[in-house]
């Protein structure tokens, strides 16, 4: 299984727009994608693939799962989103996910019990025989350290950097280096980088020279695709969707974005052996899942 979390000290680099690209990329070639979003911000990965309505309403979510007070099963938490992408919405209680754990912490100390407080998204995972079910999960916290991280990483214990090619973006790679050495030692795990994926290259001479001092592997690097990205958002779909359904026009530097997306779902799955059934010629819009 392939699994990851898109995670960016930055804020506003393209990290969520990035994971809902990527999740579409895998679902393309066949593979079973399961994304699990975990920001408490409205602008969120549900969000964008219209799975959000529910958000505020008193609905079994992960975060009852996560404390051990589900209303229902796991399965019912999930929703398909387009290129049968399943993915568990996010939900206001997110917002507080830390009160919960540590409470739930509290209590099962006083009994006696042991309670891992980043260690409960994957134990959800785990229970729900994720692992097994599908190809690849994806994480997409919020950017920044605290329980929703903590759990992301600790499920998938690999990361792909979404990072802005500038000093900016090398000082925000500086201080996620902190921040996964300290989780290793914590939790006693080990977490790789899969990749780092520039976005918004311009081809300056200082983001040329901030690139090659980047020690992770690079896959691809994007170039500035803000209108692509606002019209994702917009229209509450992945840029495959938003250029094939939305554009009156094909865009060749869109489409060839399109492609690093396919390119660089290819490159994560070989990383780790996983070979997709029926991938598409990079960036084909025309390409049909073969079931």
């Amino acid at each position: 299984m392939l699994s990851y979390t898109t995670y960016s000290e930055a804020g506003g680099v393209g990290k969520t727009t990035t994971a809902a690209n990527l999740a579409v990329a895998h679902a393309r070639a066949g593979l079973d994608v399961l994304v699990v979003p975990l920001d408490p911000q409205d602008g969120d990965l549900s969000r964008l693939l219209g799975v959000d309505e529910a958000r505020a309403d008193p609905v079994d979510n992960i975060v009852r799962h996560m404390i051990r007070r589900p209303k229902g099963p796991f399965d019912e938490l999930i929703r398909t989103a387009e290129h049968d992408v399943d993915i568990i919405p996010e939900h206001n209680m997110l917002a507080d996910l830390g009160e919960y754990l540590q409470r739930e912490s509290e209590q099962a100390e006083a009994m006696g019990e042991s309670f891992g407080m980043y260690a409960q998204l994957l134990r959800v995972l785990r229970e729900a025989g994720v692992p097994d079910r599908y190809d690849v999960l994806i994480c997409d916290p919020p950017a920044t350290e605290g329980p929703h991280l903590y759990n992301a990483i600790n499920a998938t214990r690999s990361l792909v950097i979404p990072v802005e090619p500038s000093a900016k973006g090398e000082a925000s790679i500086e201080g996620l280096e902190g921040v996964v050495a300290g989780m290793e030692e914590t939790l006693g795990i080990e977490v790789g980088v899969l990749a780092a994926v520039p976005i918004g290259f311009k081809g300056t001479r200082d983001q040329t020279a901030m690139l090659e001092k980047l020690a992770y592997s690079k896959p691809v690097v994007i170039g500035d695709r803000t209108s692509l990205m606002e019209g994702c958002w917009e229209r509450q779909c992945s840029a495959f969707t938003y250029v094939r359904e939305y554009r009156d026009r094909q865009r060749d530097y869109e489409v060839e974005t399109l492609a690093q997306f396919d390119e660089l779902a290819r490159y994560l799955e070989q990383q780790v052996g996983l070979e997709a059934p029926h991938p598409p010629t990079a960036g084909d819009l025309e390409h049909e899942v073969v079931a």
